[in-house]
C-alpha cells in the first residue's frame, strides 16, 4: 500500500532535511513545506490578524500546499507540534481545523506531535525508531549548523561551505533513511568527521561582525518567520550564531515534563540524561576542533542565574537569558532577540528580561525585533541596523 503524505510546516530550517526522516514510515511519506511566496496574505484571508504571526504563516503555508493540487486531500495529513503550555500554538489544531473545513479540505487530517498527552484522538504515535532517528538528526543538525555558520563568512572560495554541507546532508540522510549508524559512538564519530572537514575549508581574514540570535523558536530557526534573517546578516558582513536545537529540546524536557503520568516523567528523565551526555561530548569535540559552541545544557542553565528565575519557562522563558549571556561571554557582544508579534509569552516573559540583561552584561547590546504581518521590511531592517551600526565600548 502506498504511504500517505504527511505535510510538515516549516520550523527548523537547518534541521528539517535530516529530521524529516524521523517521520518516514510505511504509513507516511514526510514532506517539509518550504513555500514562502504569498503565504502571509493567504493566511490573513483565513484567520484573524490578532492571532500570533506564526499561526498566520503556518495557515498560509498549509493552504498553499493543499491548493497546489500536488497532494490528494484524501491521503494527506498535516503534522502540528504542540508545546502544551501558554503558547497559543498549543491550540493550533483546533484553530486550523475550521479553516481547512471552510476551504474545502475537511478530509485532510490534522495530527498532533506532543509529549503532554494532549489531543489524544489526533496524536501521532511516537515510536522508538522515530526517537532514535530524531535524536541523531538533532545532534547532527546542530553540528552542521554551528560549523556552517562559523565557516561560511570566512571562506576563501564562495559556495564551498554550502557545498560541503550538502554533501554531509546526503551522507547523513542515508544513515537516517536506512536506520544504520545511529548508535552513540557513530553519531559522535560523524560529528568529529564533520568538524575536521569544515576546519579544512580554506578561509580568508575578513572584518566580520559577530551577531547572536535568540528568542522564539519560530523566528529564531525559521526563515519564513524571520524574513530570511540569515541571508540579510550575511549580506551585511556578519557571522550569525544560533543555539542548537538540542539545547531547546533539553530546556523543554527539563521544564515541561514535570506533569503527566509517572511513566512519561521517567521516560523524559531518561531521554534528558541520554541527550545531555551526547550534547556534552558534541560541545567538547567542536571546541577541540577550534569552533565556538554554547556550553552543555547544565552549564547553559547556570548562565541564567541572577538574570531570570528558572521558573520562568513559558515560551523561550529563561532560555533567552541563558543563551544571551552564553553568546556574549563567548565573544558575540551583539544580540538580536527575535519575536513574533502577538506571542503573549514572548511579550511578557521575553521582553521583561531585556533591561536586566543589558545591565548585567557590560559591553553588550541586546536589541529586540518583532515580526508581524502589519510590519514592513524597512521597520525590521531599521531595528537590525540599530544593532549592527552601534559601536560598543568595552571599557
Amino acid at each position: 500500500m502506498t504511504a500517505s503524505t504527511l505535510l510538515i510546516p516549516a520550523l527548523f530550517d537547518a534541521h528539517w532535511p535530516l529530521l524529516q526522516w524521523a517521520f518516514e514510515s510505511p504509513q507516511w511519506h514526510a514532506v517539509v513545506l518550504d513555500g514562502t511566496e504569498g503565504v502571509e496574505d493567504l493566511g490573513l484571508r483565513h484567520v484573524h490578524n490578532d492571532l500570533c504571526y506564526p499561526f498566520v504563516l503556518i495557515t498560509g503555508q498549509v493552504l498553499s500546499a493543499l491548493q497546489s493540487g500536488r497532494y490528494d486531500p484524501a491521503r494527506t495529513a498535516v503534522l502540528i507540534s504542540q508545546a502544551g503550555d501558554a503558547c497559543r500554538g498549543s491550540c493550533l489544531i483546533r484553530l486550523l481545523r475550521p479553516v481547512l473545513d471552510r476551504a474545502g479540505f475537511a478530509q485532510v487530517r490534522l495530527l498532533s506531535l506532543n509529549v503532554r498527552d494532549i489531543e489524544r484522538d489526533t496524536a501521532l504515535p511516537v515510536t522508538s525508531a522515530m526517537l532514535r532517528r530524531a535524536a541523531a538528526a538533532v545532534l547532527w543538525g546542530d553540528a552542521l549548523m554551528l560549523l556552517r555558520n562559523q565557516t561560511r563568512p570566512y571562506e576563501a572560495y564562495p559556495g564551498e561551505t554550502d557545498a560541503l554541507r550538502r554533501r554531509w546532508m546526503e551522507r547523513l540522510s542515508i544513515c537516517l533513511r536506512t536506520g544504520r549508524g545511529l548508535d552513540s559512538r557513530s553519531i559522535l564519530r560523524r560529528c568529529r568527521e564533520m568538524a575536521a572537514d569544515f576546519r579544512a575549508v580554506p578561509t580568508a581574514v575578513r572584518d566580520i561582525q559577530k551577531i547572536a540570535v535568540v528568542g522564539d523558536i519560530y523566528t529564531k530557526y525559521c526563515r519564513l518567520g524571520n524574513w530570511d534573517l540569515e541571508t540579510y546578516l550575511a549580506e551585511q558582513g556578519c557571522e550569525m550564531a544560533v543555539g542548537g536545537l538540542s539545547w531547546y529540546a533539553l530546556y523543554y524536557m527539563d521544564t515541561h515534563l514535570d506533569a503527566g503520568s509517572p511513566l512519561l516523567r521517567l521516560g523524559g528523565q531518561a531521554g534528558m540524561v541520554w541527550l545531555a551526555r551526547r550534547q556534552e561530548a558534541l560541545a567538547a569535540l567542536l571546541r577541540e576542533a577550534g569552533f565556538t559552541c554554547p556550553p552543555p545544557y547544565p552549564a547553559l542553565k547556570a548562565q541564567a542565574s541572577g538574570l531570570t528565575p528558572v521558573s520562568c519557562a513559558v515560551g523561550s522563558g529563561w532560555l533567552l537569558s541563558a543563551e544571551t549571556a552564553a553568546w556574549v561571554r563567548a565573544g558575540y557582544p551583539k544580540v538580536l532577540a527575535t519575536m513574533p508579534f502577538g506571542c503573549l509569552p514572548g511579550h511578557v516573559y521575553a521582553r521583561g528580561q531585556f533591561a536586566l540583561l543589558q545591565r548585567s552584561l557590560p559591553g553588550s547590546l541586546i536589541v529586540g525585533v518583532d515580526y508581524d504581518a502589519s510590519t514592513r521590511s524597512g521597520t525590521v531592517e531599521s531595528r537590525v541596523r540599530m544593532l549592527l551600526d552601534t559601536e560598543l565600548s568595552f571599557s
